[in-house]
């Protein structure tokens, strides 16, 4: 570990510098990007198995995707997922349920052991300790994602629900609207708040994650619509691979985002180390 006087802005830009390139972010990145490959269908079938027994739809949960997805890697997606989901696939709920959310943690697990490498420390946990963590945030995961597509479906509903039983006042209506805007930005907080407190080998306080929350929040919804805009009036990926150009901008955007995941989770090692030599 560099030895570096972090408390001035100087100071936090050579560390982060250095950090960036002792753990190997990008190296990282690349084995985030296969894990998240391997894991998003999985993942997403999981989701739909669920709200099948709710009032959602595929398109739904889609147009959720699609907040965040660049246009061609939506597109694949969303041709892949139908292909997958019109095949015959016999009873999802049973043991096919939980191989699936046992491939869709393999990118949480892979997010664990990158969190374990900015805090400098082992992983000690069992495996088994490890993997259930992995699972369990997954399903968190799942369960704020089914949360932020019932908001949009049933959110004018609560909202007059509240308004009529309680006498809020017209005001709320127009606030509650508001709020059901930002839904998707509110999902990524919760999301990385969970993974950047439980994930590392590292007794943490709440406080302590939020800026990397921030900055991969904020850094995420950046980087994918400057790599949506890149893809849209620049890239032509299809050119140069034919008809691999959807997997590989969808590798792209997997591999950005990992490393905005990355590097949040460094500002917030970086901040917490800074905190304790003060102290």
């Amino acid at each position: 570990m560099a030895q570096t006087d972090i408390s001035t802005l100087k100071g936090f830009i050579k560390e982060f510098y250095y950090r960036f390139m002792h753990d190997e972010v990008v190296g990282l990145s690349a084995q985030l990007a296969y894990f998240f490959l391997l894991s998003l269908f999985p993942f997403l079938i999981f989701i739909i198995t669920l709200i099948g027994y709710l009032p959602i739809s595929l398109d739904d949960l889609l147009g959720l995707v699609s907040k965040f997805a660049p246009g061609e890697t939506m597109h694949l997606i969303e041709t892949n997922l139908r292909q997958i989901l019109d095949e015959p696939r016999g009873g999802l709920l049973s043991f096919g349920v939980i191989a699936t959310i046992w491939s869709a943690s393999n990118g949480i697990n892979a997010i664990i052991r990158a969190l374990n490498r900015a805090y400098d420390v082992h992983e000690n946990r069992s495996y088994i300790i490890s993997r259930l963590i992995a699972i369990c945030l997954t399903v968190a995961m799942i369960v704020v994602i089914i949360i932020a597509l019932l908001l949009p479906v049933f959110g004018k509903a609560i909202g007059l629900f509240l308004f009529t039983h309680f006498g809020i006042s017209k005001s709320f209506m127009a606030i509650w609207d508001f709020i059901r805007i930002f839904i998707s930005f509110f999902v990524m907080v919760v999301v990385l708040a969970m993974l950047y407190y439980f994930a590392p080998n590292k007794k943490l306080r709440i406080s302590e994650v939020w800026y990397g929350v921030f900055f991969a929040t904020i850094g995420w919804q950046l980087v994918s619509l400057a790599f949506s805009y890149f893809v849209l009036n620049f890239g032509n990926y299809t050119a140069t691979y034919g008809s691999l150009g959807g997997i590989i901008v969808l590798m792209i955007w997997f591999y950005l985002s990992a490393m905005v995941i990355i590097l949040g989770g460094e500002i917030n090692a970086i901040l917490r180390m800074a905190k304790m030599t003060r102290n």
